[in-house]
């Protein structure tokens, strides 16, 4: 083949199709059988799966000109996941369903295969199986199995007064890359091609400075990392189990906002939920990000109701010694929704962050 030859998914058919997004993935220990088969087997040595999945869906939940195939695929794979380890419970595969336009590149759909399969390794699975269809528009479908190692699987229901409220990962960061894209100050998508090592891409995450898929836009390295955090969140999956051996008594990943998940926290447990705002982390970047974009921008707006990064929060007991991944960030109260100290509104779980429905 000649170079600059572009092969797409339709001239490949189907099962070419098939063949190709299997020969780059890797299977977990979890996978009896895998692809090939009209169905997968797993072990499921609790006796017990947990199961989540969601839909995403070009031009609602992930740009093209924004994010590379990479990026999506490691964003498609991460959300899923950050769910299964917000139940306490160790992921043990992803099913992916597909839809494609005909005439997708196939180095796209190599790149969104590769970017499942390394953020998959991140969390220790992979992808047992799925199935693709023509669209006019990509879509995205995952399924994430998990296991909960004979733990209890820890609900959002279970927050009392005087719990200790605490999050492990990153907040806003997301929601400030996306921030900047939207204001047009980072360029569109540029193919990547690192991975994880041992996964057979370029050692690295791509989430440090300069390891990142898009285009900067000629922004400073701190402002890219901000892009990258939208484009490939970071969940901090082995925080979930953690927090189950450590006693956690609710716990979600926030996707949707800190202010609307916590809300279904203290909903579903009949509380109330009091954060402090000094507590949060709001890191100096967030400044340098909101003076590029304008005075009238509150760093902490990103903290409270930016979503897609997909850290966890959670409710211990106030006698749980916290490892330093989990910072305390307020506590359960008797009540109900969301307050913020100092801050005059308080949600119930259905403002602050994103609705598929109202966004």
């Amino acid at each position: 083949m000649h170079r600059g030859c572009v092969i797409t998914v339709g001239e490949l058919g189907e099962f070419g199709v098939i063949s190709r997004i299997t020969g780059r993935l890797s299977q977990s220990p979890a996978v009896l059988l895998g692809p090939g088969d009209d169905a997968a087997v797993l072990a499921a040595p609790d006796g017990r799966v947990v199961v989540t999945t969601d839909v995403l869906i070009e031009g609602r939940h992930f740009r093209r000109d924004w994010s590379s195939g990479y990026d999506i695929g490691r964003k498609s794979a991460a959300q899923n996941l950050a769910d299964i380890a917000a139940m306490g419970a160790e992921p043990t595969s992803l099913v992916v369903g597909l839809g494609l336009p005909a005439d997708t590149a196939i180095e796209w759909l190599d790149a969104l295969t590769d970017g499942f399969r390394d953020e998959c390794a991140l969390a220790g699975t992979g992808v047992a199986g799925g199935d693709i269809a023509r669209s006019e528009i990509v879509m995205i479908g995952v399924t994430a199995l998990g296991d909960l190692g004979g733990r209890p699987p820890v609900t959002r229901s279970g927050a009392r007064p005087g719990h200790i409220v605490a999050v492990a990962g990153r907040l806003g960061y997301a929601a400030a890359g996306l921030a900047l894209l939207r204001a047009g100050l980072a360029s569109g998508a540029v193919p990547a091609s690192e991975g994880v090592p041992g996964t057979g891409g370029v050692p690295g995450t791509g989430d440090a400075p300069g390891e990142g898929a898009g285009g900067s836009g000629g922004l400073p390295p701190g402002l890219v990392a901000l892009v990258d955090a939208h484009r490939r969140p970071r969940p901090p999956y082995a925080q979930g189990p953690e927090a189950a051996r450590l006693g956690a008594t609710a716990m979600l990943d926030v996707s949707d906002g800190l202010l609307q998940d916590l809300g279904h926290v203290a909903a579903a447990g009949g509380v109330g939920i009091r954060l402090d705002p000094a507590a949060l982390p709001i890191p100096e970047i967030f400044a340098e990000a909101a003076g590029v974009l304008g005075d009238e921008v509150d760093p902490l707006d990103w903290v409270l109701t930016g979503g897609d990064d997909h850290a966890l929060a959670a409710a211990f007991p106030p006698d749980v010694r916290l490892p330093p991944e989990w910072t305390p960030i307020g506590e359960v109260t008797d009540g109900e929704g969301v307050q913020v100290t100092g801050h005059p509104t308080t949600t119930t779980g259905t403002t602050g962050g994103w609705d598929h429905f109202r966004t």
